[in-house]
């Protein structure tokens, strides 16, 4: 797989007509899960987990050979039964740690959710892109989000790294427009609260390997 030439990843987003709207959800450094969870009903699936190729740019990003594998898991996130975030994640197979372990045993649970409630974790600046066609995570982001109407020209993604000791791991999430159409209810709250207890204990677990492995990772 390889990026299409002339798209960059950037620093800074610039407000635009398609962009602004969702500005507060590209720029969050919190949670997406627990955005997500405050909400409405959330649900995570799976779509791949495999070992492959990572895209051009995402190689150069993590400091790998173009030709290299990784390990690639894709999943859709889904609030009140629509799905809103479309997320790739490339995990560098070597060296192996204790995040090959963690996605090893992750199943139907947030990655993101388990990164947030370590304090062992490092966050890198953000950086977005407009992904369009000539992107290879446009198609998979598409077939994703299952838009019921026309398919957008372009969607609005950013990425990051997360580490942990001497591994990294690169996110990048793909934004539906339909995000917009989420309100805000205080009401499950509670519930999100909850989870990330239920998260914080697992991601403990998993740690010291007594969570039990459920992926080909």
């Amino acid at each position: 797989m390889s990026a299409a030439g002339g798209q960059q990843w950037r620093g800074r987003i610039t407000r635009t007509e398609d962009s602004a709207p969702l500005l507060p959800w590209l720029r969050d450094r919190g949670s997406l899960t627990a955005r997500l969870q405050s909400r409405g009903r959330f649900a995570l699936r799976v779509l791949r987990q495999q070992r492959c190729r990572p895209t051009a740019d995402e190689a150069l990003a993590l400091g790998l050979p173009t030709a290299v594998r990784a390990w690639i898991r894709e999943v859709a996130l889904s609030c009140d039964d629509r799905v809103v975030v479309f997320a790739h994640t490339v995990l560098p197979c070597e060296p192996r740690g204790p995040l090959t372990r963690w996605l090893a045993r992750l199943g139907e649970r947030s990655l993101g959710a388990l990164l947030f409630a370590h304090v062992g974790f490092s966050r890198s600046p953000m950086k977005f892109q407009r992904l369009d066609q000539r992107h290879t995570l446009f198609a998979p982001a598409v077939q994703a989000l299952q838009f019921a109407g026309g398919i957008p020209s372009a969607l609005w993604a950013r990425r990051s790294h997360f580490g942990f000791g001497a591994q990294s791991v690169l996110v990048t999430e793909v934004f539906s427009p339909a995000l917009l159409l989420l309100t805000p209810d205080v009401g499950v709250l509670a519930s999100s609260a909850d989870s990330s207890w239920q998260d914080s204990d697992l991601c403990r677990s998993i740690l010291e390997g007594k969570a039990p492995c459920r992926s080909p990772f």
